[in-house]
């Protein structure tokens, strides 16, 4: 989305709501739940955003994590929470899984849960280790396939977008590789980087830092493009793996929410992400797109995530990612 049309749809939203509206909410802090531990690229992105949105709101934006069963329990802590724009989730393409991985019979966090905005998209980087003879992606491929079984990645569990995203590579790519569970993306980072792994992915916004320090090889990302951020990594599909997967990250409320309230969140995060400073921000995290679309947008494209993944996963295996 092109920064007029943010600032566009901004004033839009703004004039449309309720006079009230604008003057009451918030009416208090607004919290933003992150699902999972801190130091990840989903904190990291809740940090950033609460910062700019404290600073356009009348009242402070604040983040707390509340992690555990791959993002079940703070979807869950949100979903109960009241129904008044106060309480938000800020999860990624992992909340597409939630079902799959940690199903709950008390909750479906998709009909319990409605988003407010997509507001970014970035690459997965697939990192490879330095003490890996392949020399780019291709090779990497062809020497997995030779080596069926020989060779590790690592994965936060099956909820988790680096488990989504080597699932999604291996059963594209036709390979065998074993998966080495982490509590987290460090440290399975640190592990590719001393050689102990092969293969791991991560969000741009930290995998890129990773590859730029030396410590481990990008050989792709999962876009469908090469990021304006790493011009000269290749994509997936350049290196002949025919999929993509992008890194969205999304604010959700209730479901109960009133329309008024959440149409004044939208158009908060519209104007700040209309921000130069924000988006240059973004863009030094890796961030590829940042946007802000209408929460029936946001229904759309959250709900087409849902049942892709879902057919992807089909009945995969529970997990945490805990700082993802």
């Amino acid at each position: 989305m092109s920064m007029r049309r943010l600032l566009l749809l901004a004033a839009a939203l703004a004039a449309a709501a309720p006079p009230a509206w604008a003057q009451v909410f918030p009416e208090r802090p607004v919290r933003i739940v992150v699902p999972y531990s801190a130091g990840g690229a989903t904190d990291v992105a809740a940090r950033v955003l609460a910062e700019a949105l404290t600073a356009a709101l009348p009242q402070p934006v604040v983040v707390e994590n509340r992690s555990g069963a791959a993002g079940m329990v703070g979807a869950e802590a949100v979903a109960r929470s009241p129904a008044d724009g106060h309480t938000l989730l800020l999860n990624n393409a992992s909340h597409a899984v939630l079902r799959v991985v940690a199903p709950n019979v008390g909750l479906d966090p998709h009909r319990a849960l409605l988003p407010v905005t997509v507001f970014s998209e970035m690459p997965m980087v697939m990192l490879v280790a330095n003490n890996v003879p392949a020399r780019d992606g291709r090779e990497f491929l062809t020497m997995v396939r030779a080596e069926p079984g020989r060779h590790d990645y690592g994965s936060t569990g099956g909820g988790g977008t680096l488990g989504m995203a080597a699932l999604l590579l291996t059963t594209t790519a036709g390979l065998r590789m074993n998966e080495i569970p982490y509590r987290g993306g460090a440290p399975a980072t640190l592990d590719v980087a001393a050689g102990r792994i092969a293969m791991v992915f991560d969000a741009a916004v930290t995998g890129l830092q990773t590859a730029r320090g030396g410590q481990a090889r990008a050989f792709a990302v999962t876009g469908p493009q090469r990021s304006p951020t790493a011009p000269d990594v290749p994509t997936w599909r350049e290196i002949g793996v025919n999929a993509e997967m992008l890194l969205w990250q999304a604010l959700f409320v209730p479901a109960a929410t009133p329309v008024q309230v959440r149409a004044a969140l939208h158009a908060a995060v519209a104007r700040v992400q209309a921000d130069p400073a924000l988006r240059r921000r973004w863009a030094e995290l890796g961030v590829d797109r940042a946007m802000a679309l209408p929460p029936a947008e946001s229904e759309a494209y959250v709900a087409a995530e849902v049942a892709r993944w879902e057919r992807v996963m089909g009945g995969g295996r529970g997990g945490e990612p805990a700082a993802r």
